[in-house]
């Protein structure tokens, strides 16, 4: 009996963070309460206060599990990042897009963060992202850095500000296709983009500031 209850706890999550994903899709974060979720998946309010304590919590555990296997990639990345850590970065870049792009949960709960969040002082939920994305910015430094610690970079290489490009250029082609996805093939020309972009890089780094 047990076994069946926890498998049935964890159905009713499973629902619930399903019901999440559509009712913040289609209404949006601030405008979105537990009772709608609640009511989209058919359950009551004790269902989903029986697993998330707010709202906050609930759009976190979305986001968790919508990025969990691109996590699991990056950590497989990072681990090997002295091997050769140009083309680490590039992989990292091409997975992120085409996950982005082909995987349905993915590519709703990003246009959920990026198009369907309006920002409120009482939201904490962007504090609790914001502290994932650094984490995941800081570990494409550390590949910045080993790539100039193997002279693929020159050493005055600003790799912080290499990083926030590398970032921007990613979340900016994500937060624009996603406002219309036909206008062209993410998956395919994702390589092309990437490489496009890393043969800037790589030819005309940013540099550190020369103290005078």
């Amino acid at each position: 009996m047990a076994r069946k209850t926890k498998e049935e706890a964890q159905e009713t999550y499973s629902a619930l963070l399903d019901a999440a994903e559509t009712v913040f899709s289609e209404k949006g974060v601030t405008n979105t309460t537990l009772n709608d979720v609640a009511t989209a998946a058919g359950m009551t309010r004790g269902a989903i206060y029986w697993h998330f304590k707010d709202k906050n919590a609930l759009f976190h555990a979305m986001c968790d599990r919508a990025f969990l296997p691109m996590e699991s990639l990056l950590n497989e990345i990072h681990s090997t990042r002295d091997k050769d850590p140009k083309a680490a970065i590039r992989k990292m870049n091409i997975h992120f897009l085409q996950q982005v792009a082909s995987d349905q949960r993915q590519k709703k709960v990003f246009d959920i963060i990026l198009h369907r969040c309006e920002k409120s002082a009482d939201m904490t939920f962007f504090v609790l992202e914001r502290d994932k994305r650094n984490e995941c910015m800081s570990r494409m430094e550390a590949l910045l850095i080993a790539a100039v610690d193997q002279g693929m970079l020159p050493p005055e290489t600003d790799t912080w500000v290499a990083m926030q490009a590398n970032h921007g250029f990613l979340i900016g082609l994500v937060h624009e296709w996603l406002v219309d996805t036909a206008i062209y093939d993410l998956p395919h020309h994702a390589e092309s983009m990437v490489d496009m972009f890393l043969a800037g890089l790589f030819t005309c780094p940013p540099l550190k500031k020369k103290i005078a």
